[in-house]
């Protein structure tokens, strides 16, 4: 069977601000409204840029990304909040500190530490909000360099300070941040009537960032399963359970969703769940990718490259990162498949930045693709596997990559994608995102 291709021109990637409110004290569920990035919601939006401009600038920061999964460390009831869409990230509103002070950073699935810039800074990436001031909060406090989060942080260090745990944290496309592990009281709520204030939550104030950080953010809000982590922090609060569900993008002007606790429970007729598998780093969400099927054609995973070495948990599942990123070898067994079962004249990519693509101005039949997961057949939709560069071009979302295998987003959008970390597992539920 085949499917009609309808991919609107104003496909972007994904950027969340996160606005959160929770219905009640007990923080057993949380749900997130998320806003896409080339929405005029979103603080990143430029009118100037085309919508193939956004398209390849934000791919091409995915590609970017795969660096990003290989960091070194140097030195209540109901949660609601607004994601906006921005280039594969997420960007998420909260406060800090007493009185409260907003913070808008990056909701990350493949980072654990929340930073934040601060004053007093000595270097600083441009942001839109102003910076955190620690000395004017009444509830700041430094993290001890004898403390758990201090030793969580493989190579923190405390220089002449032994009351102040110093933190490192870089990425491989160079961007970084350095600073002070805190505690501080972090407050989440789309009003004040639906605010919970969480405190001793762990963080970082980072005094030296620099980066491919937008200014719209202030940071990042790690969301990932090491120790640190909001997600870990909050773990037996939430029962640890999130979920979300991601619009296509050409509905700008509708929000996705991300839920934690109760809310992020996923269920009913249609679910297939699969295993976490642990592996190090702690941060990522692995799961074990058995083959793809191009129709009813099935082709078994492999991999040459240690890096994605064809065993238990050799793909990581990320929100943040566009694309879906394969081992050369397994990406070109099946996308020859791809290619003979669409009738339309194949051409390069003008930019090189996908493998296949298709000139056409008109829909095309796409063959169904589905995800083979250990225990959950995952079938995809046209908006999961191609996206639409030009007017008459049509390009493949999943490319080859011999350091990393990634389940990108646009691959889980219009699914409800929940994370039970207590059950270790991960479950897909086809859904219309427009309506959750």
């Amino acid at each position: 069977m085949a499917a009609a291709l309808r991919l609107n021109t104003s496909l972007s990637t994904l950027l969340v601000v996160l606005l959160l409110s929770l219905t009640e004290a007990t923080y057993s569920g949380i749900t997130v409204d998320l806003i896409q990035r080339d929405s005029t919601e979103s603080p990143s939006y430029n009118a100037s840029h085309t919508h193939y401009d956004r398209l390849y600038k934000a791919f091409a920061r995915s590609i970017s990304r795969a660096n990003h999964f290989r960091p070194s460390l140097k030195s209540k009831s109901s949660i609601q909040s607004n994601v906006i869409a921005n280039g594969g990230e997420y960007l998420m509103k909260i406060s800090l500190g007493t009185p409260a002070v907003e913070v808008l950073g990056i909701a990350d699935t493949g980072s654990d530490l929340t930073w934040t810039q601060c004053e007093p800074c000595e270097k600083c990436y441009k942001q839109n909000l102003p910076l955190f001031d620690p000395q004017q909060s009444s509830t700041y406090g430094n993290v001890p360099c004898n403390s758990s989060p201090c030793k969580a942080l493989d190579t923190a260090s405390c220089g002449t300070d032994k009351n102040t745990c110093q933190y490192g944290y870089s990425y491989g496309d160079q961007s970084f941040t350095n600073g002070d592990l805190g505690v501080e009281t972090l407050t989440i709520g789309l009003t004040t009537s639906h605010q919970v204030t969480l405190p001793n939550i762990v963080f970082g104030c980072g005094h030296n960032n620099d980066g491919t950080f937008s200014e719209a953010g202030s940071g990042i809000i790690g969301l990932g399963g090491g120790p640190l982590s909001l997600v870990s922090q909050l773990n037996n609060s939430i029962g640890g359970k999130f979920s979300y569900c991601l619009v296509p993008t050409e509905n700008s002007n509708v929000t996705s969703k991300i839920n934690f606790g109760s809310n992020g429970l996923v269920s009913g007729n249609g679910v297939v769940s699969t295993p976490l598998v642990a592996k190090d780093p702690s941060t990522f969400y692995y799961l074990t990718l058995e083959g793809i099927s191009v129709g009813n054609k099935r082709f078994a995973y492999k991999a040459s490259s240690k890096a994605v070495a064809s065993n238990e948990g050799n793909i990581v599942i990320d929100s943040g990162t566009t694309l879906t990123l394969l081992p050369p070898e397994f990406h070109a067994d099946f996308v020859s498949a791809v290619e003979k079962a669409i009738d339309a004249e194949r051409v390069s990519d003008p930019r090189g930045v996908l493998s296949l693509c298709f000139r056409s101005k008109d829909e095309i039949d796409i063959p169904i693709i589905t995800a083979h997961f250990t225990g959950a057949d995952v079938k995809l939709k046209p908006i999961n596997t191609f996206a639409r560069m030009d007017d008459d071009l049509v390009c493949f979302t999943m490319i080859p990559s011999g350091s990393v295998a990634i389940f990108g987003n646009l691959a889980q959008i219009n699914f409800l994608v929940g994370y039970d970390l207590k059950a270790k597992k991960v479950s897909f539920l086809p859904a219309d995102c427009t309506k959750h």
